[in-house]
């Protein structure tokens, strides 16, 4: 018989999923940091030569078009070409689509990766869309990270995860239902304890434990901006799932981030249309 889900159980078993990418650490630690200095990170991401190549791959592109055909060979010449901003979540995104090839995660990769990339995509869009107060680069890595305690239960409790999904087909109810009736808690809370264990900050952990309910924590921006955003990533048709996707909106995220899904809504959709084909190809 199968051990009843708790903290110190789940952190144990996250040791034997892929290691936390070491850039993505790297760039939470340097997001608040005022004396974080550039050329740590470019330094940083240069010794990884995937991620190096995916920047630099961007910075080509760019290059292509506003220089006439400029080669870039270069983290910090990147850098400079397409900002620090788009060079993080690049180096975010490539560092996170290392853990595809994982045979831990292999399991279920397509569906997973494809939702997390367009949750992510949608979280840094409403990022620069609300008024509210969100780090565009936090809000990609919670978005990112939104459900791998989904990752967790397929790794280490497969048949009943997959039970609990059915279940919530049939049944027509949140996925978080019947995981708490078979496991005693749901994905949102693991992905939780995995966060803490990573060394993810507070406002990130929450961001993951609450995505399915915000609405006691609405009034913390990024909780409300992860939160809308699985709600827009399933709307827009970015993927599709059966059973775990976010049906409801909730009223006071949308309160807390000013929005009012007006006629200038479809501008954000576009954007986040857009940049969630350019993001997916990360993981193609």
């Amino acid at each position: 018989m199968e051990k009843p889900l708790n903290r110190e159980l789940v952190v144990a078993g996250s040791q034997s999923l892929p290691a936390f990418p070491r850039i993505v650490a790297r760039i939470v630690e340097t997001l608040n940091d005022p004396d974080a200095n550039l050329n740590v990170l470019g330094s940083f991401i240069e010794r990884d030569p995937v991620v190096a190549g995916h920047v630099l791959s961007q910075a080509n592109i760019a290059g292509s078009l506003r220089y006439g055909g400029r080669t870039v060979s270069d983290v910090f010449t990147a850098i400079s070409l397409v900002g620090l901003a788009r060079v993080r979540e690049v180096a975010v995104l490539a560092s996170l689509s290392q853990v595809l090839s994982e045979p831990q995660t292999a399991q279920r990769p397509a569906y997973f990766w494809r939702h997390s990339v367009a949750v992510g995509v949608c979280a840094i869009e409403l990022s620069h869309w609300t008024p509210a107060p969100v780090n565009v680069d936090t809000a990609l890595i919670a978005g990112l990270l939104h459900d791998v305690g989904q990752l967790w239960l397929q790794r280490f409790r497969s048949g009943q995860f997959a039970q609990s999904r059915s279940d919530a087909i049939q049944r027509g109810v949140d996925i978080t239902v019947t995981e708490r009736e078979i496991f005693g808690v749901d994905h949102a809370d693991i992905g939780a304890w995995i966060a803490e264990s990573w060394g993810l900050t507070p406002e990130i952990t929450t961001a993951i434990q609450c995505h399915h309910a915000p609405d006691a924590v609405a009034t913390q921006p990024l909780v409300a901006v992860v939160h809308v955003a699985e709600v827009l990533s399933d709307a827009l048709g970015l993927t599709y799932s059966d059973s775990d996707h976010v049906s409801t909106i909730s009223t006071p995220c949308c309160e807390t981030l000013g929005l009012d899904w007006g006629d200038g809504s479809h501008r954000l959709f576009g954007r986040i249309e857009a940049r969630s084909r350019q993001a997916a190809a990360l993981f193609d």
